[in-house]
């Protein structure tokens, strides 16, 4: 089958969804089935393998030049792919201009708008290009927020089905400034015409985005995430006589609660009884967060635990792996309902157990894998209490991780999630779109 995957990159972040996406493609490609990677926006990042092609559509900095100023709506396209080098658009995505949602209201809008917005030129780009050259038998896009594209590709394609993966677009709309976001939801609703099913990565999103969208539930099917297992789970470094090791892998971001982490480290260690435990942390720093990650270490250095904790830069694959064999339990305590969780499943890949807020993905992972506890959500108290359980029980601890690691290579690989999202695709081409 040949398919066309459009991914949305990050502005030179490590980003879950284009992770997964990424390995999705790659692991179709391995089951046969002809499957291509286009990047919207900026290339994207990741520490595996990069399958993506070398073209990138909707490139950002004529994206945003067009909806600034009318000119650039209308010149040649030799010139714009002046503009939309690879080596380029990383360059400018570590620069100044804002990917922050709030920041960019009318931008989305007019995405949204499609051919009827500032960015219909780009469409054309791409819909010549899927014409000549990527001929899809089946079209999937990132996310419901690019749904503005299908306008002008059912135009050209009009029996082209197409599938729209929702992994965190809630995360975005949820950060459009207040004028912006009933619009923004209100286009989806309205694109959603176009889009033959929905896929989520858990049973929890595919309720809540059908509801927030006020769209049939089962116009949305469910296909949980699957992660390259090779190189994951290899011996463990024997670690007898080190301290008891709290890790943290995840971007170093609020949003993903890494605050919530310090203060239950901090709380955790003022008991009485507690043998040695250290906090190391791992995951993409911008910019943007690096006051953030002081206010953390100040807090440490406060309490007179700097000396406790390590914070460790891991930008390979095999960098990753390493520092999660080097865990005893793993928590990335959210402040939003996670959809995906995919550090969970490298953890527990690793024999980690987990510890998460009993909110968005978590619940059923945990459920489907036996791998961790679930806390209460925002909780530094209840989760200083799941960790200190772990402490106190080495047995349950190293259940949980046998427990879990045998659950993810039994369920949770890049080949199940790929066959399941084929099956998904020949499905949905068989029977004309319908659900």
């Amino acid at each position: 089958m040949r398919i066309v995957y459009i991914t949305a990159g990050a502005g030179g972040m490590y980003c879950g969804s284009c992770m997964k996406d990424n390995t999705l493609v790659a692991a179709l490609n391995k089951l046969g089935h002809d499957a291509v990677l286009v990047p919207t926006y900026t290339p994207i990042r990741t520490d595996e393998d990069d399958v993506s092609r070398g073209r990138v559509f909707y490139g950002g900095i004529n994206v945003y030049l067009e909806q600034k100023w009318g000119l650039f709506r209308w010149t040649p396209w030799f010139l714009d792919r002046l503009l939309n080098f690879r080596w380029l658009l990383r360059w400018v995505s570590r620069g100044s201009v804002s990917i922050d949602a709030k920041d960019l209201g009318d931008l989305t809008l007019s995405m949204l708008e499609g051919e009827h917005g500032h960015q219909k030129k780009e469409g054309e780009k791409l819909v010549r290009w899927l014409v000549s050259e990527g001929k899809p038998e089946v079209l999937n896009l990132t996310n419901a927020l690019l749904s503005g594209l299908l306008g002008q590709i059912k135009a050209a394609l009009p029996r082209l089905p197409v599938v729209c993966s929702i992994q965190g677009d809630d995360i975005f709309l949820d950060a459009l400034q207040e004028a912006h976001r009933p619009r923004a939801v209100a286009l989806i609703r309205e694109n959603a015409k176009w889009i033959d099913r929905f896929v989520a990565t858990c049973g929890y999103y595919a309720d809540y985005m059908a509801e927030r969208l006020g769209l049939p539930r089962d116009k949305f099917e469910v296909v949980y995430p699957g992660i390259n297992l090779a190189h994951h789970g290899g011996e463990k470094p024997d670690r007898a006589g080190s301290p008891f090791t709290v890790g943290y892998f995840a971007r170093i971001d609020p949003a993903k609660g890494f605050h919530n982490l310090v203060e239950a480290f901090v709380r955790l260690k003022r008991q009485s009884g507690l043998p040695p435990v250290k906090l190391r942390a791992s995951g993409w720093l911008g910019e943007h967060n690096k006051p953030y990650f002081d206010e953390q270490r100040k807090k440490l250095a406060s309490a007179g635990l700097l000396g406790d904790f390590e914070y460790v830069d891991c930008p390979t694959h095999a960098d990753k792996v390493s520092f999660l064999q080097g865990l005893d339990v793993l928590s990335v305590p959210t402040t939003y309902r996670e959809p995906k969780g995919l550090y969970v499943l490298e953890a527990l890949a690793n024999g980690v157990p987990v510890v998460q807020p009993r909110h968005g993905s978590f619940p059923e992972l945990v459920e489907r894998t036996g791998g961790g506890l679930l806390v209460a959500p925002d909780d530094p108290d209840d989760l200083a209490r799941g960790l200190r359980r772990l402490i106190d029980g080495p047995a349950e601890a190293a259940e949980l991780g046998r427990r879990g690691q045998a659950a993810v290579r039994e369920y949770f690989s890049a080949e199940r999630m790929a066959r399941e999202t084929a099956a998904l695709y020949e499905r949905t081409v068989s029977s004309g779109g319908r659900p």
